[in-house]
Parts: C-alpha cells; structure tokens; sequence
C-alpha cells in the first residue's frame, strides 16, 4: 500500500500557486491551484492526477496533515 501525499506551493514572481503530490518511492506531480474549488478538492484532484498517471486504481481517503493533506488507498488497490 502506498499514500500520497500533497503540499501547496505559494505563487512565486515566476510561476502561478501549485499543489504537489509525492509519493514515499519518489513520484510526483506538479498541478496547478484552481482557485475555483475548495483546498481539500485541489489536493485531492492532485493526488487522483497522481494515481492515474501511475496507473493505480482505488478509492481513496484523505485528510489534512500539518504540512498539507495525506490521501491512501482504502479498497486494496495499488
């Protein structure tokens, strides 16, 4: 079984708000902050980016940790 975790990086003079998802065996995904949708909806989407680009398949559960969210696999899968 694998997380996913997720963390947000402030605009900088060159690039927009991002959120990143990480995974404890080196994945990662860099995305966009849409500002249109809730925080916890912007991780979570980064972290199903994730999973899809691995080609994992599950539901996942989340939740907010000090530095951003955590999200696992509660199904089995990955």
């Amino acid at each position: 079984m694998i997380a996913i975790e997720t963390r947000y990086l402030p605009p900088t003079d060159y690039r927009p708000s991002r959120i990143v998802a990480t995974t404890c065996n080196g994945q990662r995904l860099v995305q966009s902050y849409g500002h249109e949708n809730s925080t916890e909806a912007e991780h979570r989407s980064a972290a199903e980016a994730l999973r899809d680009r691995a080609g994992w398949k599950g539901r996942m559960v989340g939740g907010a940790t000090k530095a951003g969210y955590c999200f696992v696999f509660v199904d089995g899968a990955a």
